[in-house]
């Protein structure tokens, strides 16, 4: 098993956890496994009802370090308003609403997630190929939501859980306590860190995003766990933040020169 690392920054994120449209699109305040999944499904160039080519996605785990949480925004819509009936949105019996349809998108402004992707080392090489050179181009969520570069942060790994714990640099507000050693940070895991480890004590989250089917009239997802956690990071990788962007590209360009 290795893997690779993603981070996840950019003026906007959205990451759904429900299939159906709602008058509120909301959002999770953290990536959602379905989102990534068809991250990397678009990466790949495998069609939405391809169910047949998610499985072998199973044998991915997610650790998504929480940088920065973001703060939730709410965007008013309105689709549809000021036309003919002929031309407003479509209803499920087949004929048009006449009328503007309203709906509010949430999004998470300024938010920095930073996610160890671990798999079978032939599907690490697979994935981060895909992701260097997308059949179509990874979004934060929604298509009107581009990631930051750098993006791919690392294309290989030996241990990328550990690697945020030691090596990827810190998007974090400047600490008040310049005394300590180290920067209380939050983690999401799919699987529990063994109780001697720091930060063991976790938090369980039950979580409907399992992808079963991206098919566009028939959309499914199962649950999970997810191990919610606060752990200690080296305070060196918050660094001076002024610096911060020279720094992830000397760790993503590292990797090259190696």
């Amino acid at each position: 098993m290795s893997g690779l690392l993603l981070r996840l920054a950019g003026p906007l994120q959205s990451w759904g956890e429900r299939s159906a449209f709602t008058p509120v699109r909301e959002t999770a305040p953290f990536p959602t496994r379905s989102a990534l999944v068809g991250m990397f499904a678009a990466a790949e160039g495998i069609a939405r009802g391809d169910i047949a080519g998610l499985t072998k996605y199973e044998q991915v785990r997610l650790t998504v370090r929480i940088d920065r949480p973001g703060t939730l925004l709410e965007d008013y819509h309105t689709v549809g308003g000021g036309f003919p009936k002929e031309r407003t949105a479509a209803t499920s019996g087949g004929s048009n609403k006449d009328a503007a349809v309203i709906t509010r998108r949430q999004y998470l402004t300024d938010a920095v997630f930073v996610v160890a992707v671990t798999a079978p080392d032939d599907l690490t090489a697979q994935l981060a190929a895909a992701l260097r050179r997308p059949c179509w181009a990874p979004y934060l969520g929604r298509r009107s939501c581009p990631p930051d570069e750098p993006f791919l942060l690392r294309r290989y790994v030996d241990d990328p859980e550990n690697e945020l714990l030691t090596g990827v640099p810190l998007t974090a507000p400047e600490p008040r306590d310049a005394a300590g050693q180290t920067v209380a940070v939050q983690f999401l895991r799919e699987r529990a860190r063994p109780q001697s480890s720091p930060g063991a004590a976790a938090d369980v989250i039950e979580i409907n995003d399992m992808p079963v089917s991206f098919a566009p009239h028939g959309r499914a997802h199962s649950g999970r766990r997810l191990y919610r956690t606060v752990e200690p990071v080296s305070r060196a990788l918050a660094g001076p933040q002024k610096s911060l962007l020279t720094r992830l590209v000397d760790y993503a360009h590292a990797e090259e020169q190696a």
